[in-house]
């Protein structure tokens, strides 16, 4: 085979396409996203000392939209570490919102973790809610902390199970402003039941299904890519963990 080739085999098809081309590179793309996850590469980084479990793509395309649709609060379900509040508060801090503020849920917040994120010089920009990111005591909390005429983002980090997260699009579809958007993150669960790392169930039981059900029933939401605001390549697919994960609440 020419140096220059990438044979693909799917089955009992074969095709051979071009190494320098957009279909190979997303070819290419689809195969290092399974074995990353499953070599655990995004449990390689971090964000201003904090552990930050995500693509960095994702984080580089999260960024772009909060750039663009400036809102006031980001409110994450999933604390773990921290390193993606930390994430969102800097971005606060750089685009000058000292009023920005990240509002971070977890049904358990281990001590240390807390402990991190309190002393962390971004902290200002960070509230945090201990308890099921569903209960609706919860829900009442982080609705309660939202101010009127707060620009108000959504990011779902917790529990990736379908009925989980069909629970918290429910929960908290109604605090996204219009323009801003409904994220559902690491649907990639659904391409990975059958890698060494995955579970068989995962086919059914993601995050992809949830979204794509709940934006069947609200049209109010629509569920599609965000825009890249920069493009001089003839790509168009982010490479992601987090698929078919935006909705964008209709102005």
């Amino acid at each position: 085979m020419d140096a220059n080739e990438l044979a693909v085999h799917d089955g009992d098809t074969s095709r051979v396409l071009d190494l320098y081309s957009d279909e190979a590179f997303e070819v290419i793309s689809d195969l290092w996203v399974k074995v990353g996850w499953n070599q655990r590469y995004s449990y390689t980084f971090s964000w201003l000392g904090r552990p930050i479990i995500q693509l960095p793509e994702d984080m580089v395309r999260t960024q772009e939209v909060i750039h663009r649709i400036r809102p006031d609060v980001i409110v994450e379900t999933g604390v773990a570490h921290g390193g993606s509040l930390v994430f969102y508060a800097s971005l606060f801090a750089a685009m000058g919102r000292p009023d920005g503020r990240v509002i971070g849920v977890d049904i358990r917040i281990r001590p240390s973790n807390r402990a991190a994120i309190e002393a962390h010089p971004l902290f200002r920009h960070i509230e945090l809610v201990e308890g099921s990111s569903t209960d609706p005591g919860v829900v009442r909390d982080v609705t309660a902390r939202i101010r009127p005429g707060d620009r108000v983002m959504v990011i779902l980090d917790s529990d990736h199970s379908k009925g989980h997260v069909t629970e918290e699009l429910q929960a908290y579809g109604a605090l996204v402003s219009p323009g801003s958007y409904l994220v559902a993150t690491d649907g990639v669960m659904k391409q990975l039941a059958q890698v060494p790392y995955g579970e068989a169930s995962w086919g059914w039981d993601n995050p992809v299904d949830a979204v794509t059900e709940f934006a069947a029933h609200h049209p109010e939401f629509v569920l599609e890519q965000p825009e890249w605001p920069f493009n001089e390549s003839g790509l168009r697919r982010n490479i992601t963990h987090w698929p078919q994960a935006w909705l964008r609440r209709v102005e």
